[in-house]
């Protein structure tokens, strides 16, 4: 009965719309006011200030600081310039060439929302002005977008792993053929866009040429300390050379070294404003995290989570059957709420009972935060629908209804990584 009176009060609060941070305390207290279950509050207390004092958990709020460095310092267009260089004479290329670009930077900032506000704010421009439709090109940037949440390092996972104790480091080699293979699956329907609609060649034309005149040599020249950051944060927590907080730490200096001094691009009076931007970020994203502890040890004493096991066990019984109905529950999830409070709350309470039924941790942990991340293209609240809205001065339902194709394209490539684990698995397998 505690158990289900938390769920109660937590969903209704939900539904009524009620910050999901204040909604995890109603539901933390609900039981222990009304049936002295599931701790005190001192208890309560307690746990909220243990989870929020993680060493882990200092990852995410640098990350997001080296991500917000790196899109002032115009990370975004060196690298974009970078792809177009070998892809943007060829059909669909300079679309393709955008999402290259996200998947790249994506291994730079670690947020969706962030990966589509650093390159679509140079991209949605860019092609509208080579004739392109801004509303189309706005779409392409909101899922692509997405990709910055599932190339690592991501956010979402480093939650993942707090919240289950899986290693981050598995979980961001999980993350790499999974981006890929989507990275591929939208590049595909990109360029059947583009054969399908034409592009202007003349326009195309001109600006290739003005980047070739450059020289592939200064091309790799001016991008090279760009392409170099995420091999240095990667390979440093691959080599077990650093942890994975210990590399966030390391991407914001690298930001701000190649940023002030490299590429000059950034003055040391921006370094506040930006410090403040990122606090405002993760300020929302901290109390949550801070009180999911909390909540999920209500959970356990109320025995909640053993009630969701049991629940699982008694009505499915295969892997295939479990990650079918959880990436259903999860599509639908990310379309009305936030990546990184959906992964804090639910992984740990379903974890338990998937692996029962034989699925990888890590798998799980990946086909999750894929469904999540179709929702920050999905309307009502998907928030990269606004951000690139925002940028092409379009509605967030008219950049929707272009982005459908390409969140079935998404689709089906979570598909195909929700029944093929090895995609999840193999890297870290590999490396063990």
């Amino acid at each position: 009965m505690a158990a289900l009176l938390v769920f109660v009060v937590f969903l209704v609060s939900i539904a009524v719309s009620i910050p999901i941070g204040i909604s995890m305390i109603l539901g933390s207290i609900a039981p222990i006011l009304t049936m002295h279950s599931g701790g005190s509050i001192v208890q309560l207390l307690n746990n909220t200030f243990s989870g929020a004092n993680s060493t882990p958990i200092l990852a995410v709020p640098l990350f997001i600081l080296g991500g917000v460095i790196m899109a002032k310092g115009g990370i975004s267009r060196k690298l974009f310039n970078f792809f177009a260089f070998f892809a943007g004479r060829f059909t669909g290329g300079l679309p393709c060439a955008v999402i290259m670009t996200c998947l790249f930077y994506g291994a730079i900032s670690g947020s969706g929302p962030a990966t589509t506000a650093a390159v679509g704010a140079m991209c949605v421009p860019f092609l509208a002005d080579l004739g392109y439709d801004k509303t189309w090109s706005a779409a392409l940037i909101s899922v692509a977008g997405g990709l910055g949440v599932i190339i690592p390092p991501s956010i979402p996972f480093v939650l993942y792993s707090l919240a289950t104790g899986v290693s981050t480091g598995d979980l961001f080699l999980g993350g790499v053929f999974p981006g890929i293979l989507i990275g591929v699956a939208l590049m595909i329907y990109a360029w059947y866009y583009c054969h399908k609609h034409g592009e202007d060649k003349e326009k195309i034309k001109v600006r290739m040429d003005e980047l070739s005149s450059r020289g592939i040599g200064n091309l790799f020249k001016d991008s090279f300390w760009a392409l170099l950051c995420p091999v240095i944060v990667l390979g440093g927590i691959y080599t077990g050379w650093v942890t994975p907080t210990e590399a966030a730490t390391v991407s914001v200096f690298y930001a701000i070294i190649v940023s002030l001094f490299i590429y000059k691009t950034m003055k040391i009076s921006e370094l506040l404003p930006m410090l403040r931007e990122s606090v405002k970020t993760y300020g929302g994203l901290a109390f949550v995290l801070a009180f999911a502890t909390a909540f999920g040890r209500v959970l356990s004493l109320t025995r909640a989570t053993r009630a969701v096991e049991t629940f699982i066990l008694g009505n499915f019984h295969s892997a295939f059957s479990v990650l079918t109905v959880l990436v259903i529950i999860f599509f639908l999830l990310g379309m009305v709420m936030d990546t990184g409070p959906a992964i804090i709350i639910l992984s740990p309470v379903l974890l338990p009972a998937c692996v029962k039924l034989g699925v990888d941790p890590v798998h799980l942990g990946v086909v999750l935060v894929c469904c999540l991340s179709i929702g920050l293209a999905t309307p009502p609240f998907g928030l990269d629908l606004f951000v690139a809205g925002n940028i092409a001065q379009k509605q967030p339902m008219e950049v929707a209804k272009k982005a459908v194709p390409f969140i079935i394209a998404f689709t089906i490539s979570l598909f195909m990584i929700t029944y093929i684990p090895w995609l999840s698995t193999y890297l870290p397998s590999l490396l063990k």
